[in-house]
């Protein structure tokens, strides 16, 4: 992989004022007055609506994330949907691939051969205006509201992990972790008909949300949840979930990782215990641009509406108060969202 050049669009800038929410060095975040983007050639010019944040935000924002995924000072925001100038409502695929390396004329998109991602190497959409590729601009269906459509980025990761899953019919499904993704994985689950589905979390007020997601039982404690899964879906981002997952699957069974734990950290691991129980493990980064367009086309003909996950909002000026309440470890807390363009 290699990474992109420098961050912030190639576009120029028109000269007016705009307002973009920025991490200038690692622990230095800042509201900060930019010029607006001017689009370059194939590139189209959105102004963001809502901008959803998660726990990779606040790495960034840490400096926590290895270094060849990322740019400073770079303009927070990689889950978001936003409208072109004629109005309409659109969400933008982050993963800028080349399109002619070999992972990329194989579909896999999301391990093009030069690393490029809106929100990471170049602005992300935490401001009033974001220059982006025209052709990564999906137009979404007048119904599908703007709640729902923020969701599209995270959905579209859990989704392609899920899809590799080979996930069954009738299957007993464990997912660890209580965030959104987790909670995500839960809800989009569904769409393969497992017989249960078991979230085990570590914040008790989360079962509500559980629940919600379609959840069949809320656990906090290991012992609780059982063993025996066929398939376990690994969502905390933790060395010490890994292991609860690799310990929780029947022999045989599946093990998908989508995660992400510090960078660096070491997780001790029986391989004997992975070869005696026969297990496979799948571990998936981000999306496709394939993944991209089968969620979008869920959601524009309704099949899904995660928009009931949010449950906190604030204006682009409270981003400190957003900012601690995703930090907080008090719940019940799902999507934490910024108010780009007030109604």
């Amino acid at each position: 992989m290699t990474p992109a050049g420098g961050p912030g669009s190639a576009a120029g800038s028109t000269g007016l004022d705009s307002t973009a929410l920025v991490v200038r060095t690692p622990g230095e975040v800042l509201l900060e007055q930019r010029e607006v983007p001017r689009p370059g050639a194939g590139e189209v010019l959105i102004e963001p609506e809502l901008v959803g944040l998660c726990g990779t935000d606040l790495e960034i924002i840490d400096g926590t994330i290895d270094p060849a995924y990322l740019r400073y000072p770079l303009a927070l925001g990689h889950e978001w949907t936003g409208r072109t100038a004629d109005g309409t409502r659109v969400v933008v695929e982050g993963i800028i691939a080349c399109g002619h390396c070999l992972r990329c004329r194989s579909g896999e998109t999301n391990l093009c051969e030069t690393y490029d991602e809106i929100g990471f190497t170049r602005d992300g959409a935490a401001g009033r205006h974001v220059a982006v590729p025209a052709s990564l601009v999906h137009p979404l269906a007048p119904a599908v509201s703007a709640e729902d459509a923020v969701l599209i980025e995270p959905m579209s990761v859990v989704f392609l992990a899920l899809s590799r899953a080979d996930v069954r019919p009738g299957s007993r499904v464990l997912v660890i972790g209580d965030g959104t993704i987790a909670l995500l994985a839960v809800y989009l689950l569904g769409l393969w008909s497992p017989a249960q589905i078991v979230l085990l979390g570590r914040r008790e007020r989360q079962g509500d949300l559980a629940a919600a997601a379609g959840a069949s039982v809320f656990v906090t404690d290991p012992a609780a949840a059982g063993t025996g899964f066929d398939l376990v879906v690994e969502a905390a981002g933790a060395t010490d979930a890994v292991l609860t997952g690799f310990a929780a699957a029947r022999r045989g069974g599946t093990v998908v990782l989508i995660g992400l734990p510090p960078r660096g950290q070491l997780a001790p691991v029986a391989v004997d215990d992975l070869v005696n129980n026969d297990l496979t493990i799948k571990a998936s980064f981000s999306y496709t641009s394939r993944t991209w367009r089968d969620v979008v086309t869920l959601l524009n003909v309704g099949r899904i509406q995660p928009g009931f996950l949010i449950t906190h909002r604030f204006g682009l000026g409270e981003w400190q108060a957003a900012l601690a309440t995703l930090r907080g470890a008090d719940s019940p807390r799902g999507k934490v969202l910024l108010r780009i363009k007030e109604d």
